[in-house]
């Protein structure tokens, strides 16, 4: 390890471990691993315990904290603050299309079955032991959440506390239940915003029809389709996602001898929002999050089919679509058409390994407190109860205060809650 780096208030050290690509054949090719320790000044020569942050997505890097701010000025309180670039995000071997680009199909899909949360977990417990640490607490926003669950099942030795925020799945669900819950979420999150907006559903509509009628290309040079547009939705479900929403469709449109065209500002922001295209780990995988032992073959475009408020066509009002990856983007999105077959075969492995281990969490017994959003649009709430109902030594948070980006948005608050939550445990 280096030498801390001093930035104001806080000290950074970086950390970097190499682990097996597939821990089940040690000898198949290595990754790197980068984590990042965070302390605060004050704190630097005290022997305090390990928190360690495990990111949403899958598929995006750790924050890159500028400030003593938010969650983590809480965490840095009590703890020393590891942040982890899951495998394949970040500076731990970053995937893309890229690096990906001279495998076959075939040895993609391979390599990148080996990218989900029972290997990010392996990953943690690799450095846990590298840096000499008996135990630790977690941090789990999001898919976060879902990773300290698998920790929670097979490696609760290692962990002293579980904080959780938006993150209990149900670990029995299959993705077409998740899917249907969540399209119902996400047609409630449509609802609210047209009826706030005076104006939307018109402008919405006017972008949809003229990119029927148009060939329209973002920045990149990709056709830009109204089923592109409709994936906007996603950000309906944070703080803020739908005025900035709104703010953006007064700038849809510019004039140009006589004629309307979509302005390159609205554009460009639509290609920024295809978050996707720099994180294909986000797209490949995120149907492979809820899969164990069958095939995803596609759920959320299959379950599309029963809810056809979201097929588009003229006349009608358009609807916006949420966190659903559909196999269309790997024909349409550029970052991601490389790995067009590799996805199709992903789709369709069924032998995904087991992720949750009922008995384990019944029987848990590492204080657990969760922060749980009603009105969450990406992790139904019904399911996230399920599961807590289940989960023993745990307490919850149930609050519709928050949106599902909570944490970024009032993490310091937050946080506080859940330590005392799990202080009474």
């Amino acid at each position: 390890m280096q030498d801390f780096i001093y930035s104001d208030e806080l000290c950074f050290r970086n950390i970097k471990i190499n682990v097996p690509v597939n821990y089940e054949q040690i000898n198949d090719g290595s990754l790197m691993i980068y984590a990042r320790e965070v302390v605060h000044k004050s704190n630097i020569d005290k022997n305090l315990p390990w928190l360690v942050y495990l990111q949403g997505g899958p598929g995006f890097a750790a924050p890159r904290p500028e400030t003593n701010s938010g969650w983590l000025k809480t965490a840095l309180k009590y703890y020393r603050v590891l942040l982890l670039d899951q495998r394949g995000t970040g500076a731990s071997s970053a995937i893309s299309s890229q690096t990906l680009a001279a495998k076959s199909p075939q040895l993609q899909a391979e390599y990148l079955t080996h990218f989900r949360a029972d290997n990010i977990v392996r990953d943690a417990e690799q450095l846990r032991q590298h840096l000499g640490i008996d135990q630790w607490a977690l941090l789990g926003q999001s898919f976060g959440g879902f990773c300290a669950l698998h920790y929670l099942s097979f490696y609760p030795q290692s962990l002293s506390r579980v904080f959780m925020t938006g993150g209990i799945p149900s670990i029995t669900a299959t993705a077409d239940e998740v899917y249907q819950a969540t399209y119902k979420r996400v047609a409630d999150k449509n609802k609210a915003f047209f009826k706030r907006f005076a104006g939307a559903q018109q402008q919405c509509n006017a972008i949809a029809d003229h990119l029927l009628n148009n060939a329209v290309y973002l920045p990149n040079g990709q056709l830009f389709t109204v089923e592109q547009f409709q994936t906007w939705g996603i950000t309906l479900g944070g703080e803020g996602g739908d005025l900035a929403i709104y703010y953006a469709l007064e700038d849809a449109f510019v004039t140009v001898e006589g004629q309307q065209q979509l302005s390159y500002t609205f554009l460009n922001a639509m290609l920024n929002q295809q978050s996707y295209q720099t994180n294909p780990i986000y797209a490949i995988l995120h149907e492979a999050i809820y899969c164990q032992q069958q095939a995803s073959e596609w759920a959320a475009e299959r379950v599309r089919h029963q809810y056809p408020q979201y097929q588009y066509q003229t006349g009608s009002d358009l609807r916006f679509t949420g966190e659903m990856v559909y196999p269309w983007m790997f024909d349409q999105m550029t970052c991601l058409q490389p790995l067009r077959e590799a996805a199709h075969l992903l789709a369709h492995k069924k032998d995904w390994p087991l992720l949750y281990c009922a008995q384990q969490l019944a029987n848990n017994t590492v204080p657990v407190a969760a922060a749980v959003y009603v009105e969450d649009m990406y992790v139904e709430y019904r399911y996230s109860c399920e599961t807590l109902a289940l989960l023993g030594n745990a307490k919850s948070w149930q609050t519709n205060q928050y949106e599902h980006n909570g944490l970024r948005v009032d993490g310091e608050h937050i946080l506080e809650q859940l330590i005392v939550l799990a202080d009474s445990l």
